[in-house]
This record gives C-alpha cells, structure tokens and sequence, in this order.
C-alpha cells in the first residue's frame, strides 16, 4: 500500500498528524529574557510530551517489542535514507620505476573513507563514550538525549548534541548532500531540510535513525559516522583529521590523539587546533578550549571504563601538541616530480570532458567529489630526464627577455603523452611569482595553455606532403633564386588571396636551383615559396587540419602565402601530435593524458580513448619521413642526433628575428617537440647565449639528451622506404608547346614539373615570331619531374610565319600518360 493510501485510511496516522500539527514549524531560538526561557522551558516540556506520547520512548523505537500505541503511524513517515558515497579526494597517478606514484590530489571536502579495521580502538570508544554512551545498548534514537540537548540549547548553555550517533549520522548525511549542490536557493533548502531546528525535521530525522538501524549494523553506522563527520575547514572524517592534524593515520592514533579529534567534533568551528594564533584557543593558552572537551572525553571513557584512571591522568596531563600537515588540493604538490603542468592538464582534460559529466558543474563534482583515482599516461623517468636537460639552459626568468621554453613527448601510435616540462615552475595563484607562471606553454588555451607560437619551419612538413599529393617528387628540381612573389603566382582555392608583393628570405639555408630533399635539409625558404607556386595553398591547410593541426586559440587557421613558413601559432602539443601522425604511415592519433580510471567503490570509470584516422595515405607520409630524416643527418638538426641508432625524422623551425625556435622530431616510437622563445616582447634569440650555448642553437642543446632516453626507453624501426614515384616521380610526355606564347608555354611545363629554360637566339622557323619554335627535349618525349628543358623561340621566316598570337590562355596539353600539374593541381 502506498503512503498516500495509508494517509487516507490510517485513522491513527490522522491523529498523529493532528497532534503534531502545531509543533511541526516550531523552531528552538535562545530566549533573550529570563521570561523567555521560562516559556521556552514550559514550550519543551510540551514537546517532550507529544513526543513521549507518539515515539513511546527509545524502548519502543529501536526495539522489536509489538507495537505500542502510535507507532504504526511514526513508521507511515519515509524511512530510507539513501547513504550514498560521501565526497572522497580524487588522486593522480603517474609512472615511477614502473609503479604508479601519487602525484595531486583534488578535493572539495579533504576526506578518505577508511574500513572498521583501519580506525583505531580508541577512536571508536571516545566518539561513544562522548556522544552516545547508549549507542551499542540503545535503538537508533535517544529521546532523553534530544530532549536534554534541546533544553539546555533552549536555556543558553553550553551547546549539547542530544541526539544519537545514528541521528548524528542521519543529519551528516542530509548536510553532506547539501554540499553537493550548486545552486545556492537549493543548497539554502537543503539545509533548512537537513539541520533546521524545527520540530517537524527532527522527527523525521528520528525515523530515518529508525531505518538505517534496521539496514546496517552498529558497527556499519559508527564507522560511517566517523567517516563523515567534520574536523573544522575542509577536513571531513577521521582519517584526514588523523593525517592533518597529527601526521598519522587513523588506524594509530593514539589515546591522547583520538580524545582531541573527538573533542573537536563538539563544535569544530571553534575547537580545531590548526590556528596557533587563535586568543580564545590557541598555542599561547594550549588550546584551551579542546583541552577542557578533551578531558571531558577522556572522563566519559573512564565512567564509561573505556580506560583507566592512570591512562586518564596521564592523558590529560599531556599538553594538545598538533603536528599540522596540510593536504595540499590541486596541482602544486606535484611540483617536487616536476609534473604540476601535466597535472594541471589533466584537470582540464577532466573538466572539458562528457565522460565524466553532461555539465560543466557535473564534471567539477565528478573530479572534486567523486574520489576518483586517476592513472595517468606520465612516465616520471622521462619526465625528469627532460626537466633537467630544459632547466640546464632555459632559466625561469632572466631580465633581458620575457623567455619561455617547453619540451613535450608522446608515444607514435598511441597518443599517449610521456612527458611534458617547461622552464617555469607552476604558480596557479593571485599573486604572481617571478619564474613561474599558471600558463601551460606545451598546451591549448582551453587546456590551460597559450595562444600558441608560431611555428617557423616545422610547418614545411605539411608543404612536403601537400607537394607529394600534387604528383610531385622529393628529388625535383625547383629555382630558389626568387625572392619575391606577387600574390598572382598562388592559387588558393580555399579564400581568396590579395595584397602586396611577400618577400622571400632564407634564415636557414640559400640556394639557387637544388633538389626538394637538399631544400628540405636545408630548410630553404625560397625553394619552398617557389613550390607553394605549383600546389594549393588550400591542400597545404587541409594536410595540416587532417594531421589534427588547429591554432591553440581555437580561431581559424590562415592559408596566406606566408602560411607555407609556419606564422600560425599552433601549441607544441599539437605539433608533436602531426609528427607522430606522419610516422606513423600517416595514421594521426589524438594525444591522450589518462590511461585509465577507477571510481571510489572499485568500479572502472569510462575513459576517452586516443582516436585514431588516416590524415595522409601511407605512401605520401613515407616521402614526408623520408625527406625530413635528412634534416638530422646531415641538414640543420644534425646537431640534435643523438647517434644512438634509432631512425629519427626532424625538422627545424625559426621564426623572423629568431623570436621562436622550435625542433620537432619522431622516431617510428616516440614524437617530441622542443620549443624556445618569447612570451612576449620582440628579443631576437639569436642575439643570446644560454648557458654557453648560442640562441638559435639552444633547442637541440635542449634536445639531445631526451631524445638519447627516449630511444634508450622505446627503441625505433626504420621508417618504411618510400615508393620511387615519391622520389623521383613518373615519366612524362613533353607536350607540344610550338605555337604558343612563350610565357603560356613556360608556365605549362613548369607545372609539369619541368625546369624552363628560354635560348636566347630566336630561329628560323614555320611558327610566328616570337612563338615557341621547339622544345629541348622536343614534343612527346619522356620526361620525368625536375628534370631541365629549353624553349627555343621563333624568329619566322619559315614561309608560313604570321603574328604572334596574343592569347595567354593556358594551352592543351599533349596525351601523357599521368595528368599535369598546374598551380591548381
């Protein structure tokens, strides 16, 4: 039968309605004249009748004993009382010696349930001794004790809990929901629900007292008592308040120990004993106040022959001797394994993620709340090694620049991120601290990062596979002599391009004419200017978006000319996670922090995994690797190789005026990025020295060393060999360009790949004056890209010459066995 049914047929639970009617709104309120107390005390004594009359007194409550009269209609009343899991600390772990090492915690209450066997002995008889000498021998509610505490509250005494440790529980629990909630209207409701003085709660709270007694043991109860009960501040429960206020755990406190946590649960506002400073109850006066309840404590023991009277002599002769040892909440304790950024990470991974909660409030609860251990991908072996070789040349501040350093290193294939430094220590503080910043150099904004870097040259790796996608090869030819270019020389079918003429220098390395490999190697900008002249800008922007590259401020990247030398400000963290894609027969892996995590009652919680796509075919990330291998055997990172036998592909990268240097390398195991640069401020790195090494050089000072115990830790395979289309291309069929303007012709075999050379002496032939007269390789030869031919121009006089034709319209090609490539291509 249903409560509402009960309500309309129970002629009892009527008459029980009625006569606590008048009482349920009641509210006990310290009177402020003696007359007032005097009907405050005539009040209770009404009270207490009404509620002898309806509970029938503790006998009847808690016992099995047929029921008396109105008991049935107190049962009427809801009973459960879903004791659901109380805010646990959430921990993360990282890797140590392959064992996994508590490095944060996060808490909104500083608790850690612990079992009936981890609370020592004289815990459990000083909480009964104290608060509820009855508790093993009563039922669940203490009619005298409410009544008792009630008065003496009534009368301005001293305060009196009055209840027993079963409705101690029942009102924690109702308060510790509280604390979950975020709206402050229903947090104020909740509370009024749960702790209000009125009648009306607390006869509710009676009968949920009823029902727990019936579903849990006396032992179950204490222990979830002592579990969630507060200490003062954020310390909730026994084991913290052990750890916090003594240094020690639960299970060894002592009896001097346990009586002064006990003591403090009288009124932990007032009693705690972590604020030295406190007049009324402090060092200076021995803590004056939690001394008189603890030997209050320690006198129930005794009366209650929990301990002798030597030991309570003795105990309370003992002065109250804290050893304060905070919980340190959030990242800074991982600090000392020089992770606090990783960590910080991690939260942010946490919060941003419906895996643990469809709102952004769910999610905090999930994390502060929800006790949640969590394993994290962080080998701290690594992860020290690139501390040290980041901090042995990048200080935390110096005065000539606003300098800023980070090194990042995640597992190809995977995603998994095994290191993450940078050269300011973490500081998530108001107040700002010099060297140390709350910003997450290797991160996106949203991750607790920067707005990026620009990324120099380390962007050529998606000009390269672009170019390859356009039918071009590694080992063509292109002019690097050029070193401006009008915006009409590039096709962009993604927006439209305009603007003045870009010019073109080389920071890294100069040519004239040289191979795409040599260009590569070498890392010359104009040869790459050039190249961009025979792609789409567009499929540069789309190899980089499929490699998972997006800017760290969530704004749009640009696909200018300029783009094709790295000015989109992109985190290290998402460079080195392209890098990882291309070694990886360019399968892109999204970077992971969290490897697995378990909830507070053992159970697995869902994690996000790594997602994995194809962002380039094999065959075009081959080439890229192929290519970019040479930057550091015998192009600009030659100075980071490590020569330890593991193949590595790399890239460089400056910026104008050296303001970011950045070296991004992978082997077929591991990617990592280095950057070093400005925060802010335009301070050219190249006019410093860090640690006797130049700036421009520092990255692979920097470098070398990580990458050194990376391979040691992960080894390497060789990268796949690339097919000889991506090397050398595939033959052509020179088409005939005899007719044609020479500049019409000249742009149509240079998409071809071709490189144009115009003779300079004109001959006699059929064709107009000043047309194409021939070519050399002439039409519908076999040719393959880069490879050199020259036009020869007409001078007429064949005896069929006519005027030169003024149309520039792109001409048809001869038949040829793979397709031309234009600018379009």
């Amino acid at each position: 039968m249903s409560v509402s049914d009960r309500l309309r047929n129970s002629s009892r639970l009527a008459d029980l309605d009625r006569r606590i009617e008048p009482l349920k709104s009641f509210e006990l309120k310290p009177a402020r004249t003696r007359q007032g107390v005097i009907l405050q005390f005539l009040g209770i004594a009404v009270i207490a009748a009404v509620l002898s009359s309806v509970l029938a007194l503790p006998l009847v409550l808690g016992s099995g004993i047929a029921a008396a009269a109105g008991i049935n209609d107190f049962n009427a009343l809801p009973s459960t009382l879903n004791v659901e899991q109380f805010a646990q600390n959430s921990t993360v772990y990282a890797k140590q010696n392959g064992q996994d090492i508590p490095i944060a915690s996060f808490y909104a209450q500083n608790r850690q349930d612990v079992a009936w066997k981890d609370i020592a002995q004289t815990v459990k008889d000083a909480a009964v001794a104290a608060e509820d000498p009855r508790f093993y021998s009563e039922g669940a509610v203490d009619v005298f004790g409410t009544i008792r505490g009630a008065l003496s509250t009534v009368a301005g005494g001293d305060l009196q809990g009055g209840s027993s440790i079963t409705q101690q529980y029942v009102k924690n629990i109702g308060v510790e929901k509280c604390e979950a909630l975020t709206d402050q209207k229903k947090v104020d409701a909740c509370y009024r629900d749960a702790a209000g003085v009125t009648l009306q709660r607390k006869v509710q709270e009676m009968r949920y007292a009823v029902g727990l007694e019936k579903k849990y043991t006396k032992q179950e109860i204490l222990t979830g008592y002592l579990n969630v009960v507060g200490f003062g501040g954020q310390t909730y429960g026994i084991q913290a308040a052990a750890q916090y206020y003594f240094n020690t755990t639960a299970a060894q406190l002592d009896l001097g120990q346990a009586a002064t946590l006990v003591a403090i649960l009288n009124n932990p506002a007032n009693l705690r004993i972590d604020q030295p400073d406190n007049k009324d109850n402090g060092a200076a006066n021995g803590y004056k106040l939690t001394k008189e309840r603890r030997d209050y404590v320690l006198d129930r023991m005794y009366v209650n022959h929990k301990i002798t009277k030597a030991q309570r002599d003795a105990a309370k002769k003992a002065p109250i001797t804290p050893t304060i040892t905070p919980a340190t909440n959030g990242c800074v304790s991982a600090q000392k394994f020089n992770a606090a950024f990783f960590c910080d990470y991690v939260r942010d991974v946490i919060l941003n993620d419906p895996a643990y909660g469809k709102t952004s409030d769910d999610r905090w609860a999930t994390l502060m709340r929800g006790g949640l251990k969590i394993y994290t991908t962080l080998n701290l072996d690594l992860q020290a090694v690139a501390q040290q070789s980041l901090s042995s040349y990048i200080p935390g501040s110096r005065s000539d620049i606003d300098l800023g350093a980070s090194n990042v290193s995640l597992e190809v294939g995977t995603g998994r991120i095994v290191t993450m430094v940078q050269n300011r220590a973490y500081n998530n503080s108001d107040q700002p601290v010099p060297g140390a910043t709350a910003v997450n150099y290797n991160t996106d904004e949203q991750y607790g990062g920067s707005e990026g870097f620009q990324t120099g040259s380390t962007w050529k790796a998606f000009d390269l596979a672009a170019w390859l996608e356009a039918g071009h090869s590694l080992y063509e030819t292109v002019n690097a002599s050029q070193h401006t270019f009008s915006m009409d020389q590039f096709t962009n079918s993604c927006a439209n391009i305009a603007g003045p003429d870009w010019p073109v220098s080389n920071d890294e390395g100069s040519a004239s004419r040289l191979s795409v490999m040599s260009a590569t190697a070498q890392s010359v900008n104009t040869a790459f200017a050039m190249m961009a002249t025979k792609t789409d800008l567009c499929s540069i922007l789309n190899v980089a978006k499929a490699l998972g590259v997006h800017s760290a401020s969530g704004k749009p990247l640009t696909s200018v000319p300029s783009m094709i030398l790295g000015t989109n400000y992109i985190a290290p963290l998402t460079m080195a996670a392209a890098y990882a894609g291309i070694a990886n027969n360019g399968t892109v892996c999204t970077p992971i922090a969290i490897d697995r995590v378990v909830n507070a009652d053992g159970s697995e919680h869902p994690v996000s995994k790594s997602t994995c796509t194809q962002g380039l075919k094999p065959e075009i990330a081959n080439g890229v690797a192929y290519a970019l291998q040479g930057v550091i055997k015998n192009g600009t990172a030659v100075s980071a190789n490590p020569w330890d036998g593991t193949p590595i592909m790399a890239k460089t990268g400056t910026t104008d005026n050296s303001l970011e240097n950045w070296l991004i390398t992978s082997s077929t195991k591991v990617a990592t990025a280095t950057w070093v640069g400005n925060v802010s401020g335009q301070t050219p790195l190249r006019s410093l020295t860090f640690n006797g090494v130049g700036g421009g050089n520092v990255k692979f000072a920097i470098a070398k060393p990580i990458l050194k115990a990376m391979d040691a830790t992960y080894g390497g395979d060789d990268f796949p060999k690339p097919d000889s289309a991506m090397l050398y291309g595939g033959e052509l069929s020179v088409p005939d360009v005899s007719g044609k303007a020479p500049d019409v012709a000249q742009k149509l075999l240079e998409g071809l790949g071709l490189n144009v050379t115009v003779a300079d002496t004109p001959v006699t032939s059929d064709q107009p004056a000043g047309t194409v007269a021939s070519t050399d390789p002439a039409a519908g030869s076999s040719v393959q890209n880069g490879d050199d031919i020259t036009i020869t121009l007409s001078a007429g006089g064949g005896g069929g010459a006519t005027p030169a034709p003024t149309d520039s319209g792109a001409p048809t090609p001869a038949p040829s066995p793979t397709p031309t490539h234009g600018k379009g291509g």
